[in-house]
């Protein structure tokens, strides 16, 4: 018997709110009910008064819908803000997979401005992970995910233990680059298992939703879904993990920044002013929130002719590194315009596994050097003066 949606929808109007008295579902308190062959999932939405203290409750419709026959899994989202429950939005969000909880959002910032961490949470590493680093840019379409692969798989190389996690949950890419078409398993219904390949450990939520599948959520749904991309994978042990960060500088990236301990970031552009304008504004959030800028990529440096060799700044040409030397960031090399390596990168093969001995790959190799030696250096411990 195939579980539907009126089903679950029916066991859920018989779970009470004890705050209101009222069921879930006449509250509007469930959002993003997804039912695919028998897998369950949605949010609860509660007020950002309630937080936490709402996990009864969302322990509770859980439970309903995991007793609705045909129902194989259950998986119940709790996301707290202000106006909920039963404010209503356009758009259908779709829940993901464990256990993850938003906290109440703080107050409203200028915007762009970037929000100070609450003084009660420190960000958190991860366990078994040594090194969290963040590859940024501040818009899109400067190939930002193809160096976070690439950039991954050139750390593998040098003998480390790599993973990748793609935080862009609008726009997830890693799937089509690495070519990852399996969706990942879980260990006890909780824990996700990564999914392996070209000895990365990789995440994204592009390997949970179809490829034309859009992600329509709200800023609470996207934090949780990132903070249980970091703590609620089996990643360890690893020595260097990898985040795939979507551009700009709003609340996702917010999110990391205030609660997980970066070892540093390194900023992605292109060589053209309008790029380098908002790579600034980029390196100016990580440093407002106390990220080392480990350095600066120009991707898409020079356009290589495949027939006479010849070199055309098509983008310009050194804008990445001077913008480099004006933040006082180290630059970490240049990336060229090559075509093979977007023809490579569309099926799914990168460069750097494709043609490991070419020069793309060098160039590639030249900055996994730099950032692995940048990692090692803010590892040591600082130096002591003995006086005697």
């Amino acid at each position: 018997m195939a579980v539907t949606r009126n089903d679950v929808l029916a066991a859920l109007d018989q779970v009470i709110d004890p705050v209101s008295g009222r069921s879930v579902v006449q509250q509007d308190m469930v959002q993003g009910l997804v039912v695919r062959d028998g897998h369950v999932g949605f949010a609860l939405e509660v007020d950002a008064a309630r937080g936490r203290d709402a996990e009864p409750l969302r322990l509770a419709v859980e439970a309903a819908a995991k007793a609705v026959p045909g129902a194989l899994s259950v998986t119940a989202v709790l996301t707290a803000h202000e106006g909920a429950p039963g404010h209503s939005h356009d758009g259908h969000d779709h829940a993901h997979h464990g256990h993850a909880h938003a906290q109440p959002r703080p107050a409203p910032q200028p915007p762009g401005a970037p929000q100070a961490r609450p003084s009660n949470e420190r960000p958190q590493g991860v366990e078994g992970v040594k090194h969290i680093i963040a590859v940024a840019s501040g818009k899109g379409g400067v190939g930002k995910s193809t160096v976070a692969v690439n950039l991954a798989l050139s750390l593998s190389k040098l003998g480390l233990k790599v993973g990748l996690l793609d935080a862009d949950i609008y726009g997830p890419s890693v799937p089509r680059l690495l070519d990852i078409t399996t969706k990942p398993e879980t260990t006890d219904g909780k824990r996700i298992v990564p999914i392996e390949k070209h000895g990365l450990k990789a995440m994204s939520l592009g390997f949970i939703i179809r490829e034309d599948e859009a992600a329509i959520w709200r800023g609470p749904m996207v934090q949780s879904a990132l903070m249980q991309f970091l703590t609620q994978v089996n990643w360890a042990p690893l020595d260097v993990l990898v985040l795939d960060m979507p551009p700009g500088t709003g609340d996702a990236q917010l999110t990391i920044t205030q609660r997980v301990a970066l070892a540093g970031a390194v900023i992605v552009s292109t060589p053209q002013d309008i790029a380098l304008i908002d790579a600034r504004k980029a390196i100016t959030m990580f440093q407002k929130v106390k990220v080392p800028i480990l350095g600066v990529v120009e991707n898409m440096s020079m356009f290589v002719c495949a027939n006479c060799g010849h070199e055309h700044p098509i983008f310009g040409h050194g804008g990445a590194r001077a913008t480099a030397q004006t933040v006082g960031a180290p630059f970490l090399g240049e990336i060229p315009l090559v075509l093979k390596i977007r023809e490579l990168s569309d099926l799914g093969t990168p460069i750097t596994v494709a043609e490991p001995d070419g020069p793309e790959a060098a160039a590639f190799a030249a900055v996994a050097q730099k950032v692995a030696a940048a990692l090692e250096t803010t590892q040591r411990a600082a130096p002591k003066i003995v006086l005697e």
